[in-house]
């Protein structure tokens, strides 16, 4: 009640005083009076009250023109009219204007704070039916913000899990993360194989100067210190001045990209506003970097899984090449020790007994069977 202030139009200083000063005033009200409407209109701006009580008959404008000329303001505030009986058709008449209530004059003090009670009582009940209603919106907004931020991180998340292509995912990943976090500039760095040094593997709006070292190690100045720490680090406004990316913008967040405690890449985003990261955003960042991680994690090992592949297939590729070469060597001496034989058998080299040309045929069959054995080898060693 004691911030409630209620506006009093009335020229005759008795009714003025009775409503004002012994009513009002007592009850714990702020109240200003005027005498006109034409100063009623111009105190609506300057002492934007809750409530107007005026009488029906005012100097220079009856209580009807002044509620049309309230009307024209858009002045959203109930008003009380004072009457005196015998008035009643005129009252009418300001109710259809949009009055809310009235008094008859005279009127006692109860019979005042009854009225004003009431009609403030459903000022009370709009203001807080339209907190409610902003807070409804708020929390709405804060409801489809939140759904907005599960849906792109389910997007990433599905995006890891079925996609090979690194530079894609980097790419996905970064602009991910800028959305989440509403930053202006953003990079990606990972860590080289068997070395210290972290390069840039994506980025969104830096420099030509900072872009150009796409591919190779990139030293910002403060990334080190999360890579030697492996947690994350916000900074902005003056924290940020002693750095070289303070030419980027007024606020970073730099998060750690780690598989188990080993930190493997750096994920990087600034706004040029001085706009703090919060907790919130912070920990959506450590969400996308954990994604980040296992793409990464995944990217290794199905590397490592086609070298692995791809010695086996090397390895099976010698393997048979050896089981060729052995074939073609037996093949080859066999045919050697068979010639002989067969030019024996032709007699040209002397005649032969029954005995011995059956001696031969055995032999010849016997080296015959072997090439096909060593064949039906190597094919099955070739198989398995």
């Amino acid at each position: 009640m004691a911030n409630e202030r209620i506006l009093v139009v009335e020229h005759d200083p008795d009714i003025s005083d009775v409503i004002a000063r012994q009513t009002l005033q007592a009850l714990g009200y702020k109240v200003k009076v005027v005498g006109a409407a034409g100063d009623a209109v111009r105190q609506l701006v300057k002492f934007n009250p809750h409530l107007v009580i005026s009488n029906l008959h005012l100097p220079d404008l009856s209580g009807k023109d002044l509620m049309v000329a309230l009307q024209n303001q858009k002045a959203d505030v109930p008003v009380i009219i004072v009457a005196e009986e015998g008035q009643e058709a005129e009252v009418i008449q300001t109710f259809r204007l949009g009055a809310s209530d009235y008094l008859t004059w005279p009127a006692r003090d109860a019979e005042i704070a009854a009225v004003v009670d009431r009609a403030l009582k459903r000022v009370r009940e709009k203001v807080e039916r339209q907190k409610l209603e902003r807070q409804l919106k708020e929390a709405n907004a804060k409801l489809q913000k939140r759904l907005h931020e599960m849906n792109t991180l389910l997007k990433l998340g599905k995006m890891v899990v079925s996609t090979t292509d690194q530079r894609q995912l980097f790419d996905r990943i970064l602009s991910g993360a800028m959305e989440l976090a509403a930053a202006d500039t953003g990079w990606l760095l990972t860590r080289a194989d068997l070395g210290r040094d972290f390069l840039l593997v994506a980025h969104r709006n830096l420099p030509s100067g900072w872009a150009r070292k796409e591919g190779k190690a990139l030293d910002d100045g403060v990334s080190g210190l999360v890579r030697v720490s492996g947690e994350t680090l916000v900074m902005h406004g003056k924290a940020l001045e002693r750095f070289k990316v303070a030419s980027l913008g007024r606020a970073i967040a730099i998060v750690p990209i780690k598989a188990r405690q080993d930190v493997i890449g750096l994920l990087v985003v600034m706004r040029q506003k001085e706009t703090p990261f919060t907790e919130n955003t912070q920990m959506l960042l450590e969400a996308v970097a954990d994604y980040a991680a296992i793409s990464m994690v995944n990217a290794r090992l199905f590397k490592a899984l086609e070298e692995t592949a791809l010695k086996a297939r090397k390895g099976e590729q010698a393997k048979q090449r050896m089981l060729d070469n052995l074939r073609r060597q037996i093949r080859d001496e066999i045919q050697s020790a068979i010639y002989p034989l067969e030019l024996v058998d032709t007699g040209k080299l002397g005649e032969l007994s029954q005995e011995q040309k059956d001696a031969l045929a055995r032999a010849r069959q016997a080296l015959t069977r072997v090439v096909t054995l060593v064949n039906e080898a190597t094919l099955r060693f070739g198989k398995d």
